[in-house]
């Protein structure tokens, strides 16, 4: 009829990419574009891209980008009942058609630091592509690691690099990056004589790195919080009681690098290293692959 918009036929309607799709419910799911670039190993500049093209093909807004924070439009909002049933079908599909090969447990062994960031996204695509390998996860300190790795009780382990006491000749270094100081924005902290510092224990790599360059600094400073975990590190510097030494990739708001000069010195670089028992199955062989391409994917 004369005024009616014609209806394009079947073979000229655009295709949803399923990979696309992943990324926008990663994104309404964790309300942080660069969040979800870390789950699913993309750049956060390479997420911007696959949504603008996405809001483009259907025409539509489907973020808010608000100050802290992302929302879905009442569009968004529609879109994230499809894409979750699509995302299901498709997972349903490729199980129905593929049986695991692999099959078994793997004993993965992980610091605290190093697996918050990582193992999230990791774990998620390492159980949809083999399904058939239960991973079984423990955390605790580098050189615990090493020790169950020897003991037979782990299989594979991360371990950062530089710790007191540890044997550094073992492993393969799949990841190396700046150590940099860190505090909380705006703060004051960094300013104070002498400087307060929050560190974790005294084998930690990171703390005698810190140390070792302050002493040669002739930087006058106290240790004013001490903590095994990560956690208790950062709270000490949201608080802006104190500065510590950080890998740069941990560092987020209201978290920030604070300039290295004559009054932080360089404190040098923070390496971390896969560790492998002998006699390793196809299982570990598989799921050491995907950690080290899920390092080279989240830092790019």
């Amino acid at each position: 009829m004369p005024g009616m918009p014609e209806e394009l036929p079947q073979s000229a309607m655009p295709l949803l990419e399923i990979d696309v799709l992943r990324t926008f419910v990663s994104i309404a799911e964790s309300g942080s574009f660069t969040r979800a670039a870390g789950q699913i190993f993309r750049t956060t500049s390479a997420v911007s891209m696959q949504i603008k093209r996405l809001e483009t093909m259907l025409g539509c807004t489907l973020f808010v980008r608000e100050a802290r924070r992302i929302a879905l439009t009442t569009e968004g909002e529609r879109l994230l009942g499809y894409a979750r049933r699509l995302l299901k079908l498709n997972e349903e599909t490729v199980n129905a058609f593929i049986t695991p090969r692999l099959n078994g447990q793997v004993r993965f062994g992980t610091p605290a630091d190093i697996g918050t960031h990582i193992l999230p996204g990791l774990l998620s695509l390492f159980a949809r592509t083999h399904p058939g390998i239960e991973v079984n996860v423990s955390v605790g300190r580098s050189i615990d690691m090493i020790q169950r790795i020897d003991a037979g009780e782990l299989d594979v382990a991360l371990v950062s690099v530089g710790n007191l006491g540890q044997d550094d000749s073992r492993g393969e270094v799949i990841h190396s990056e700046p150590l940099a100081w860190a505090g909380r924005a705006g703060g004051v902290a960094v300013e104070r004589d002498p400087l307060p510092l929050a560190l974790s224990s005294p084998d930690c790599a990171w703390r005698r790195q810190a140390l070792d360059a302050l002493d040669r600094a002739g930087r006058s400073y106290r240790i004013a919080y001490s903590s095994e975990q990560c956690a208790g590190q950062e709270a000490a510097m949201i608080a802006d009681l104190a500065v510590a030494p950080y890998p740069l990739s941990l560092i987020r708001p209201p978290l920030k690098r604070l300039e290295e000069g004559t009054s932080l010195p360089a404190l040098g670089e923070y390496q971390i290293k896969l560790l492998c028992a002998a006699g390793r199955s196809e299982s570990v062989e598989v799921l050491s692959r995907h950690v080290i391409a899920a390092f080279a994917a989240y830092h790019k």
